[in-house]
């Protein structure tokens, strides 16, 4: 559902606005929340996985690309972070429950009220999304936000465009990169280091802390530097951390590098977001924008189970090498577009 109305973003959009699109996929995702805290059978869990994939998708969308169009890149990065800060208190939100009562229900059902909350600021200041115009620049792009300059483009057209399946990579390699290292680092650590459970997920909890902190570090840091430089110091940051694992040091290696690859992965998404404009034009930006995040899902979805597969017949091992590989797939995508966008290509 995330990946399909990540695809159609740029149309709702297009026809509806970016406020109305935000208003309806945030309720979509409140009405998926809820029916989750009331259902007690699987079919119901798969029923309301639909609109909470649906809205969840076009949100993104109509987010990423409004901030890219009217913000700078320090808003991008404070976006990205608060993302990060609501990520880890729904999760905190659910295991209260859990500890309290083992009522998981209600953690669906808290978290459903908070959204429902949302919507209702949502429909109250919806006349302010026809009214936001900023006067701010962002590498001399007019950040007028323009809903009837959308253009919308099917999936091949997409493709044909210079320098979109470079993007396109790169951002399907950061989202695998992201999660691979999130959800995989405590089972490496635990199985080749022989550290606890409980200690591994206190380091799986510090790279966490590396991409939200350093979101918000990085939309200060941004304004003194550019996108471009943000995102060569964020991947330099990703293979440091990345071959202090590698090196046969001492377990303390774990947590640090860790740390290391978080802090790496906090500026280059949403510096990528917020170049999407300058690289594809504002006309052109919300159907890209659609299309990377769609491929960013993909990643994310389906590299951490792949890994997993890997990991089964090759072992744990395996871990930095498969993150060292997706570091690369990122890397030289995202050099080639710098090269071209030099040379005006």
């Amino acid at each position: 559902g995330t990946v399909i109305s990540s695809f159609l973003s740029a149309r709702f959009i297009k026809r509806f606005g970016t406020g109305k699109v935000t208003l309806i996929s945030v309720a979509m995702t409140a009405f998926a929340l809820i029916g989750f805290g009331l259902s007690h059978s699987l079919i119901f869990l798969l029923f309301f996985a639909v609109p909470l994939g649906l809205g969840a998708g076009s949100v993104d969308a109509a987010l990423n690309n409004f901030v890219a169009l009217n913000y700078k890149a320090k808003h991008m990065n404070w976006l990205h972070c608060f993302w990060g800060i609501g990520a880890t208190t729904g999760p905190v939100i659910m295991s209260l429950w859990l500890a309290r009562n083992n009522n998981w229900n209600m953690g669906y059902i808290t978290i459903g009220i908070i959204q429902i909350i949302l919507v209702i600021a949502l429909l109250r200041y919806l006349p302010l999304w026809k009214k936001a115009v900023s006067d701010e620049k962002q590498d001399g792009n007019d950040s007028k936000n323009k809903t009837n300059e959308i253009r919308t483009l099917k999936l091949h057209e997409i493709f044909k465009l210079p320098k979109s399946k470079l993007v396109l990579l790169a951002f399907f390699s950061y989202c695998a990169l992201e999660l691979t290292a999130g959800l995989w680092a405590g089972s490496y650590a635990v199985n080749k280091y022989g550290v606890s459970s409980e200690v591994a997920a206190v380091w799986t909890s510090v790279y966490y802390l590396g991409i939200t902190a350093g979101r918000f570090v990085s939309g200060f840091v941004s304004i003194k530097l550019s996108n471009k430089q943000l995102i060569r110091m964020g991947l330099s940051s990703i293979f440091a951390g990345i071959l202090l694992i590698i090196l046969p040091l001492p377990v303390w290696k774990i947590p640090f590098g860790l740390s290391l690859i978080g802090i790496g992965c906090a500026p280059i998404f949403p510096g990528m977001l917020h170049n999407t404009p300058r690289v594809f034009g504002p006309e052109l930006s919300q159907a890209m924008m659609g299309v990377q995040m769609a491929f960013a899902y993909i990643g994310s979805t389906f590299m951490p189970p792949f890994f997993g597969l890997l990991a089964e017949h090759i072992g744990l091992a395996l871990f930095p090498f498969f993150l060292l590989i997706l570091a690369l797939m990122m890397l030289v995508p995202t050099e080639a577009v710098n090269r071209k966008m030099a040379a005006n290509l």
